[in-house]
């Protein structure tokens, strides 16, 4: 910490990634949120002032990092920090890499005894395997980009024809894509708070509007989209059992301060779980911020908290 009364705050927002506009507006809340009492707030965009947050890196006392996607929840940003020996909240270099890749996620998963959807990854459109895909796996899939967010690229193949096109539709977001089992059924969420000791919060229940065939982009973004219900209108046995998973799940891929799984509980009522999310959304709507809410913490209190393991974490 510096001399100065305040905490110093490097605000980094904007980024390189699809979700740009999605972190800008939660900075935009950020900033109102924060006691001016206690903090100073700057903000960096990394598209185009790395070099200015290197320059002031001594006059910063902790960076909030606010990006979403490649770029800035992927451990790049995160090294960038380490290096100029900035604290900040969240996972570092190892749980951000390993959360951002699906594959090496699901892998985690399913040796910590954690259900997932089967899948398959390709690195080309090919007609045979697309076909043997189909065959093999059943339809409908969910085709989704190996390494990206808020389900940009991700399409559901119900014909082989829709697994070529989505397989090619994602391949224009990474060099490898995720085809993965449908699993029909309620789609909750599951956030985690904590470094060492990581409690869960209260679970959501999200319910995508009439025209939305999954939560995807616009269901989570557009205002009214989707119905989130905290906390979730599930059994005790289920809500036990999905906070377990995501407790679990913020474990195993070494995470730290905070985390959100999503989940699905099918018909037969095993909840597999889909992702981990190691930097959610931050607008005061957003998942992570109403279960810290249902679960005692308001919006300014949250980010506090956040700032608070963020550095107990420096540490690490």
């Amino acid at each position: 910490m510096t001399d100065h009364k305040k905490t110093s705050i490097a605000l980094l927002a904007g980024g390189k990634s699809g979700e740009r506009e999605v972190s800008l507006s939660g900075a935009a809340i950020f900033e109102k949120a924060l006691d001016p009492d206690k903090f100073t707030i700057k903000r960096y965009d990394p598209a185009s002032d790395l070099a200015d947050l290197a320059r002031d890196s001594k006059e910063i006392d902790f960076a909030f990092i606010l990006l979403h996607g490649l770029f800035g929840e992927d451990g790049s940003v995160q090294g960038m920090l380490d290096l100029l020996d900035i604290p900040y909240q969240g996972s570092g270099i190892l749980g951000s890499a390993v959360a951002m890749d699906k594959n090496l996620a699901k892998i985690l998963y399913r040796l910590e005894g954690i259900p997932v959807a089967d899948w398959q990854v390709v690195t080309s459109v090919d007609e045979n395997q697309c076909e043997q895909l189909a065959a093999t796996m059943g339809l409908p899939l969910v085709i989704k980009p190996v390494r990206d967010g808020s389900s940009l690229g991700l399409t559901i193949a119900r014909s082989v024809g829709d697994v070529k096109n989505g397989v090619a539709q994602a391949l224009e977001n990474d060099a490898r894509v995720m085809v993965e089992k449908y699993i029909d059924g309620k789609e909750i969420t599951v956030s985690v708070l904590g470094n060492e000791d990581p409690e869960p919060m209260p679970v959501i229940e999200i319910v995508p509007g009439d025209e939305y065939e999954f939560f995807d982009y616009n269901a989570k973004y557009l205002p009214g989209a989707s119905k989130e219900i905290c906390p979730a209108k599930i059994s005790p046995e289920h809500t036990a059992q999905a906070q377990e998973y995501g407790v679990k799940a913020h474990k195993v891929l070494q995470l730290h301060g905070y985390s959100r799984s999503d989940m699905i509980i099918a018909e037969d009522d095993t909840i597999y779980i889909l992702e981990t999310n190691t930097i959610p959304g931050m607008t005061q709507t957003s998942l992570l911020p109403q279960s810290a809410a249902a679960h005692g913490l308001d919006y300014p209190q949250l980010l506090e908290k956040l700032i608070e393991l963020g550095m107990a974490a420096k540490g690490r």
